[in-house]
């Protein structure tokens, strides 16, 4: 009897094993439901969804939150997302100029991808492309915004299961 093909069908059956989520799924769904009617699922492999609430940026000039588009997030997938962006007062900010950065802080690396805004799509909402997330740990999304002589900046942290 030959041994060795035991033993790699015992370790692929261990590595699939420490692979897998240990204890129940959580209950309750774990989804949230957004200001435009997208949800982010909080199960496997997705976003948490309280991360990306509106956020008042740096300096106070602006209110900013963001969805992604693709439900629920997951790794390695390139896909876009829609920002809100409105004044401190809450009007929308139609014609904003938004840089964004981010990364992996941990790890010293920026986005596997450069994604950049590619249209405003009206009432303060742009579309954000090219976002993907190559592995599971903690995120910065950073934007830099400027709009009516008024430049800020805000930082989404998040965790990526």
């Amino acid at each position: 009897m030959r041994i060795w093909p035991l033993i790699w069908l015992l370790a692929a059956a261990l590595t699939v094993s420490a692979c897998s989520p240990i204890g129940p799924p959580q209950a309750g769904g774990g989804g949230m439901e957004m200001e435009d009617g997208m949800s982010m699922d909080m199960s496997g492999g997705s976003m948490a969804a309280d991360s990306l609430e509106a956020q008042t940026t740096e300096n106070g000039h602006f209110k900013v939150g963001a969805v992604s588009r693709l439900d629920p997030v997951v790794i390695n997938e390139t896909h876009s997302w829609t920002l809100h962006i409105e004044t401190a007062d809450g009007n929308p900010v139609t014609d904003a100029e938004i840089t964004i950065d981010g990364g992996m802080p941990e790890h010293n690396h920026g986005f596997p991808t450069a994604p950049r805004v590619t249209e405003n799509l009206g009432e303060g909402k742009y579309l954000l492309e090219g976002m993907r997330f190559n592995m599971g740990g903690a995120w910065v999304l950073t934007l830099e915004i400027s709009s009516g002589g008024e430049s800020d900046t805000v930082t989404f942290e998040f965790e990526l299961k």
